[in-house]
């Protein structure tokens, strides 16, 4: 007889604004390809980013060896508090948690949670090797003595999802129907997937991600559930900018979105920051790669005259937590920001 799947069982992934108990963290390597040449400048970063999350819950940081945990201890010891930091020796290729962390689901009566564990090949096996990072998740899983749910053969990174907590998810065509993912599955068989193992209902596809993204279009640099009928997009004014016509086109479809009868999704705007480019090469600035923890929402700003209107546009979509603004100049050079190197663990 076949096991059952994570939903037959009751299981979901519940939103990210739901309470966590911790917040997952893989720390970079000097000698990692995320950050060339700006390794030691993104570190502050890091710091900012721990220090934020600690102020409400616990910073679970997933290390390589004793070394280089004494290293982040010296650099954390003055900013986060000891009872709020863990570490775990769980090596990784590259820090981006999101996209190689464990995704956490619960059952709504059971105080027990359970991890998914997704195969994971590098965005396409663009970055190899990444063995270590797909061995994350069923590591966590034993550390925490958590069940296990193994889809392994379907790969999956939480980037490219994003969820309402009732039932709903978001993802794009560009990323999961990609060849480099699961070449022999079709879109149903993704959606059937998606269902069994995060226990959603609802998919909601949009189109094409933004320049410069090497994940082929992360629905987490486009769209992000903000409420359970609440969504924020970017949007880029500029006819002229290449993601003016792929971030409309979402829009569009969002427009067409109705979760409750009669009533249309809710679509909030957030402006995209002007292009930024290094070394030839335009990078995936987004100002929906934020992370809603339990008391701060960490938003990544670009010294972009376009700051100060995302501060004040998060502001109001959360306005029983603090935004903290986070200079992500330096970060964005390893294509991502602070959706994409943390992984929320909900409370049990």
């Amino acid at each position: 007889m076949a096991s059952l799947s994570p939903a037959e069982l009751g299981y979901a992934m519940p939103a990210e604004w739901e309470p966590h108990e911790a917040t997952w963290l893989s720390w970079p390597h000097r000698d990692g390809i995320s950050f060339p040449d700006a390794y030691d400048r993104v570190l502050p970063v890091f710091v900012k980013m721990a220090a934020a999350l600690a102020e409400s819950e616990i910073v679970r940081i997933n290390v390589k060896s004793a070394e280089q945990e004494a290293q982040i201890q010296r650099l954390l010891q003055r900013h986060v508090p000891p009872e709020r930091l863990e570490f775990h020796h769980i090596p990784t290729n590259e820090p981006w948690c999101r996209d190689h962390g464990p995704i956490f689901v619960k059952r709504k009566k059971d105080p027990r949670l359970a991890i998914v564990d997704f195969g994971y090949n590098a965005w396409g096996w663009k970055y190899p090797p990444c063995d270590d990072d797909d061995d994350v998740p069923t590591k966590i899983a034993t550390r925490l003595d958590l069940p296990v749910f193994d889809y392994g053969d379907f790969i999956l990174e939480g980037g490219s999802i994003d969820v309402n907590g009732e039932g709903v998810l978001l993802t794009t065509e560009s990323c999961l129907l990609n060849p480099n993912r699961n070449p022999d599955l079709t879109r149903a068989d993704i959606e059937k997937n998606l269902r069994a193992a995060l226990g959603v209902k609802t998919i909601i596809w949009l189109g094409d991600g933004i320049e410069g993204d090497d994940t082929d279009g992360h629905v987490d640099d486009l769209t992000r559930f903000v409420g359970p009928n609440t969504v924020v997009t970017v949007i880029e004014d500029d006819e002229s900018d290449p993601n003016h016509e792929p971030l409309r086109a979402n829009r569009e479809r969002l427009r067409a979105v109705e979760l409750k009868k009669d009533e249309p999704l809710e679509i909030r705007e957030l402006p995209m920051p002007s292009k930024i480019a290094r070394d030839g090469q335009r990078l995936p600035a987004s100002y929906a790669n934020f992370y809603i923890a339990n008391e701060v929402v960490l938003l990544p700003v670009f010294a972009d005259a376009n700051d100060a209107w995302a501060v004040a546009a998060m502001k109001e979509l959360f306005p029983k937590r603090r935004i903290v603004p986070i200079d992500c100049r330096e970060l964005i050079w390893g294509l991502g920001a602070f959706h994409c190197l943390t992984q929320q663990q909900p409370r049990a």
